[in-house]
């Protein structure tokens, strides 16, 4: 059947609103614009009639804007224009916030006590004080910021647009000149949208919890024991109609580097030979996760290669986070968690060990005490790193990273700077290669030399699962302080190394450093313009 919308006054405004959700209201929203009066006959003026109502919109913004830019060149309030128009200034200050278009005659109205033309008044164009603004709001940028993960609405930002033109251009403007100068894209963006999500929810989220522990019942799995990648695919077999293809993959070059595809018209997941045991059975928890929760706006490969919206990358997440909550439980951890933690001495096998009795992956065991540490031991001083390491370059890439609470030191840098080679996730990087082991594990207590801060880090590096000849190091650090000694009672264990560090070598005043690889340029210019302004404050004196 074909949908159309035919929209009276009272409805328009509901509409819009479910349009600009990016709803899919031609299937998902009938209930609801039935209950607003819409009535449903062609889908291609349903569409024509959604685009419509949300560049109405946009043209009520941008009037707004121009007839408050030019009010207030003129020196003029709202209650003056009010009084010399004779129009209400209640209705004034809703044109200028886009809430309200005047017709004709209002316009012509305004146009003659602003001294400007019709044509003006309602041309689209804007001067270049406003025109970034016009840009953002044409693009629908707005629309694709997660305001609402944060619990702001587009309309508050509208709202302060509307109120100070000027000025949030200006820092709209530096927003841009930043995002170029340091090469961010859509893809940063969202993905430090969803960091700064899961930091203030300090990486925790109860509502996927319950949901893994729901799943596990319904489905008779027994959470104590060590889940087995035949079950689960049994599941998406046999109940969600699922069919795997573990040979199509390798048929294709240039998917070597990928460990999945799913192909929703048939329910087809494609599986790439080379996927061990513990990458099968994320791969497998997660496309549970994803029918489970009923998501389908969703992302189709594993790693993923391009998105659409945030909403693909914050489902992508939860999908995850299931996928993390179901393999590694959150109640078995705790209890395993606690008796290491009693211990005095730190033993690194037991560690290690602790691992292997939960996956495979030292990556998904590392994700998912980011999420039981700040909920059941209250540590939130925390980050987790992730970095990337070919032998034959010398740079480290920092692929992935968050922070709990707030930015700790260790962090990511966008000026191609080198990271210190004094971390211990660096060190076992740099080790592993000609180590002959599969997995190597280690742990440090660094200070930093500009801070009072130390954190107790514990990293474990590997083959790179996903390319050949990379590798790949884990990072978790735990900043000291006395509530975590409370916690982790080994951390007064003084067999555990202790390391002075840094953020990036050039940024650090470490002197006689024996693993800088680049020399200090930021100290360096720092004191060359102390220096300088010394000099310049003793020739004021003299000349004073």
């Amino acid at each position: 059947m074909n949908y159309c919308i035919f929209v009276d006054d009272t409805s328009k405004q509901i509409v819009s609103q479910i349009a600009l959700t990016g709803a899919s209201i031609l299937f998902c929203k009938k209930k609801i614009l039935r209950k607003a009066g819409i009535w449903i006959t062609n889908k291609a003026r349903a569409i024509r009639s959604l685009k419509n109502m949300i560049e109405e919109e946009y043209i009520r913004l941008i009037f707004g804007l121009k007839l408050k830019q030019i009010r207030t060149d003129k020196n003029l309030s709202l209650f003056g224009l009010a009084k010399v128009t004779g129009l209400s200034k209640s209705y004034l200050n809703e044109i200028e916030k886009g809430k309200k278009y005047p017709k004709r005659d209002k316009i012509l109205l305004l146009s003659e006590a602003l001294d400007s033309t019709y044509d003006q008044m309602v041309s689209l164009k804007l001067d270049k004080n406003l025109a970034p603004i016009g840009e953002i709001l044409q693009s629908r940028i707005l629309k694709e910021i997660p305001l609402d993960i944060f619990g702001i609405k587009e309309s508050n930002l509208i709202d302060i647009i509307a109120e100070a033109p000027i000025k949030v251009n200006a820092f709209i403007s530096t927003l841009f000149e930043i995002a170029k100068h340091y090469n961010l894209t859509r893809e940063s963006f969202f993905l430090a949208a969803l960091r700064s999500y899961q930091e203030a929810n300090n990486n925790y989220f109860d509502d996927v919890e319950q949901k893994v522990e729901q799943f596990a019942k319904a489905y008779s799995l027994d959470l104590t024991t060590k889940l087995n990648v035949e079950d689960l695919e049994e599941i998406l077999v046999d109940e969600y109609g699922y069919t795997i293809n573990n040979e199509e993959l390798t048929e294709h070059e240039e998917l070597v580097y990928l460990r999945s595809v799913f192909v929703p018209k048939s329910k087809t997941l494609l599986i790439s030979k080379s996927a061990d045991v513990s990458q099968r059975m994320f791969i497998y928890a997660k496309e549970i996760a994803y029918n489970y929760m009923e998501i389908s706006d969703r992302l189709y490969t594993f790693s993923w290669i391009k998105f659409e919206s945030f909403d693909q990358v914050l489902n992508n997440f939860y999908a995850s986070y299931f996928a993390g909550a179901l393999l590694i439980p959150r109640k078995e951890l705790v209890k395993k968690l606690k008796l290491f933690f009693e211990q005095k001495s730190f033993n690194p096998n037991e560690f290690t060990n602790l691992i292997v009795k939960f996956t495979d992956s030292p990556e998904t065991f590392y994700q998912r005490l980011t999420n039981v540490l700040s909920k059941d031991f209250n540590l939130k001083n925390l980050f987790f790193l992730r970095f990337n390491y070919k032998p034959n370059r010398s740079d480290f890439q920092l692929t992935k990273e968050l922070h709990i609470t707030n930015l700790l030191e260790p962090h990511a840098n966008e000026n191609n700077e080198h990271y210190c080679r004094r971390w211990v996730s660096i060190k076992t990087l740099s080790a592993i290669p000609n180590s002959g082991e599969n997995h190597l594990f280690d742990t440090q207590i660094s200070s930093y030399n500009h801070t009072d801060n130390e954190y107790f880090v514990l990293s474990s590096a590997t083959k790179d699962p996903f390319r050949n000849g990379y590798y790949r190091s884990i990072a978790l650090g735990i900043m000291i302080s006395s509530h975590s000694q409370s916690k982790l009672q080994f951390l007064d264990d003084q067999t555990i190394k202790r390391k002075k560090v840094g953020v990036t070598c050039e940024s650090c005043s470490i002197e006689d450093c024996l693993e800088r690889v680049a020399p200090p340029k930021k100290i360096e210019r720092k004191q060359r313009f102390e220096k300088i302004d010394k000099v310049v404050q003793e020739l004021m004196e003299k000349y004073s």
